[in-house]
C-alpha cells in the first residue's frame, strides 16, 4: 500500500508517484483500496480518471489523512465494480495543487519611445522593471485552463512575465497621454501605476491563466537620460517654461492695469455722484429755507430739508464707506401699490419712509424723531428698514413706536402782530 502525499516545498501543481517511479506508467497510476492519502492545510488532491474517453475528478481539500476508499471518494463508487471486491487497483492520476503559497515572477522591459502629451511627435526612450506576486485560489478554473499533466511551472511563468511585459510596455507607452503626466515624471509616479496597472491585469489573470494576482509592484521607470532625445526635450522643456513664464507675466501686468483703471473709474463715478447729491442737498436747503411768497419762516419745510440733507449725507457716507467693496445688502420689498424697490441701504439702521406713495430715507433715528416731533410723521406712516420682511406702519416698529408716545400736537398758529 501506498502513502500518498506531497512533501515538495515550493510547487503550484505537483503530480504523485510511487516511489521510485520517475517516468509516465501505468504503474503510478494503480492506486488501491487502503492506500493513506494525506492532504495538508492549503493543499487539494485533484483524483483524474479516465472513462469512455473523458475525465472525471475528485477534489480533496485538506487538511486530510484517510484511507482510499470508496466512501470518501465519490466518483470511485460509478467506475469501480463490486464485483472485484474491493482488492483491485484503480486507475488514477494524482495532483497536488497549492492554494496556499504565493509565487513571484520578475518582469522587465527594455527601453521603448514614449511620448510627452506637450510633445506628442517628440519620444523619450523608457524602461520599466518590477515584479508580480499571485496564488492559485480558484482550483477548478485553473484545471479548466491549464493541462495538469504536463504542467510546468517555469513554463507557466513564462507566460506570465511575457502577458505583463507586454501590457505595461503599452500602458506606459499611453500613460502621459491618458493620464496627463509628463514623461519626465513618470519616475515619480510608480506607486500610481503600479495601482493602475494591477486593476487593469487582475480580470486578464483570472480568465486568461486562472490564477489571483495579489500584487503588482513597479520597482522602477528608468529615462534614457544618455540619450540624445533627452537632451532635445529637457531643452525644449526649458523653452516652454519660459515662454509660460513670460505670458504668465504680461497676464499679470495687464490685469493689474485692468484694476487700476477699474478702481478710477469707480473713483470717478462717485465723484459724479457726490456732486449731484450735494446739489440735490442745497436745492432742498433753500426749499426749507425762507419762504419769499408769504414773507416768513417755513419751519416744516426747513425741518423736512434738514432731514433730507441729512439722509443724503448718509447716502454719502455709505457709498465712500462701499468704495472697492463687492457688498450685497438686503433691498426693501416692493411698496404697497406696486411701488419701486428702493436703494440699497447703508449698512447702519435705518428707516425708508413711505409718504403719498413716494418713498424718502434712508432716516437714521434722530433725523425720525425729528420728523415726528415736527408732525412730518406719524404711527401709521409705512416704514421699511433692512431685516424687515415687509413694510410695516411706525407705531408697530418697537424702535419707533417710541417716538409716537410722547409726540405733541402741532403748534398752534402764531396770531398777526397788532
Amino acid at each position: 500500500m501506498d502513502v500518498i502525499r506531497c512533501d515538495e516545498q515550493e510547487y503550484l501543481v505537483w503530480k504523485w508517484r510511487p516511489s521510485g517511479e520517475t517516468n509516465s506508467t501505468k504503474r503510478e497510476n494503480a492506486i488501491r483500496y487502503g492506500s493513506s492519502l494525506r492532504v495538508k492545510d492549503g493543499e487539494v488532491a485533484v483524483f483524474v480518471y479516465k472513462k469512455d474517453g473523458g475525465e472525471m475528478m475528485d477534489y480533496i481539500i485538506g487538511p486530510h489523512d484517510q484511507k482510499i476508499e470508496t466512501a470518501n471518494f465519490p466518483v470511485l463508487t460509478s467506475i469501480v465494480g463490486s464485483l472485484w471486491g474491493g482488492n483491485t487497483p484503480f486507475q488514477a492520476e494524482i495532483y497536488f495543487i497549492n492554494l496556499q503559497g504565493n509565487n513571484q515572477v520578475r518582469f522587465a522591459v527594455p527601453y521603448f519611445d514614449v511620448a510627452d502629451p506637450r510633445f506628442p511627435d517628440f519620444t523619450v526612450p523608457v524602461a520599466v522593471r518590477g515584479s508580480i506576486t499571485f496564488n492559485l485560489t480558484d482550483y477548478k478554473q485553473f484545471i479548466k485552463l491549464n493541462r495538469l499533466i504536463d504542467f510546468d511551472l517555469e513554463k507557466f511563468s513564462q507566460q506570465i512575465k511575457a502577458t505583463v511585459a507586454k501590457f505595461v510596455k503599452n500602458f506606459v507607452a499611453n500613460c502621459p497621454l491618458d493620464n496627463n503626466i509628463p514623461v519626465l515624471q513618470l519616475e515619480r509616479k510608480v506607486v500610481e501605476i503600479s495601482d493602475l496597472i494591477q486593476a487593469r491585469l487582475k480580470p486578464i489573470f483570472e480568465d486568461d491563466f486562472g490564477v489571483n494576482l495579489k500584487r503588482l509592484d513597479v520597482s522602477a521607470i528608468e529615462i534614457d537620460k544618455e540619450s540624445e532625445n533627452y537632451a532635445e526635450f529637457v531643452h525644449l522643456t526649458k523653452e516652454q517654461q519660459a515662454r509660460r513664464a513670460e505670458i504668465d507675466t504680461e497676464q499679470y501686468e495687464r490685469v493689474s492695469k485692468l484694476s487700476a483703471e477699474s478702481q478710477f473709474i469707480q473713483a470717478h463715478a462717485i465723484n459724479q455722484q457726490a456732486d449731484v447729491l450735494k446739489t440735490a442737498a442745497q436745492s432742498m436747503g433753500q426749499m426749507g429755507g425762507m419762504d419769499f411768497g408769504s414773507g416768513g419762516m417755513n419751519p416744516a419745510g426747513m425741518m423736512m430739508g434738514m432731514a433730507m440733507g441729512g439722509a443724503m449725507g448718509s447716502q454719502m457716507a455709505g457709498m465712500m464707506n462701499g468704495f472697492g467693496q463687492a457688498t450685497q445688502p438686503q433691498q426693501a420689498p416692493p411698496m404697497p401699490g406696486g411701488a419701486p424697490v428702493p436703494p440699497p441701504m447703508p449698512s447702519a439702521v435705518q428707516y425708508m419712509v413711505a409718504i403719498n406713495g413716494q418713498q424718502y430715507g434712508p432716516y437714521n433715528m434722530q433725523q425720525m424723531q425729528q420728523m415726528a416731533q415736527s408732525g412730518q410723521i406719524n404711527a401709521q406712516v409705512l416704514v421699511w428698514a433692512q431685516g424687515m420682511p415687509q413694510w410695516a406702519a411706525a407705531g408697530s416698529v418697537p424702535e419707533l413706536a417710541q417716538l409716537f408716545a410722547a409726540t405733541p400736537p402741532p403748534m398752534p398758529p402764531v396770531p398777526p402782530t397788532l
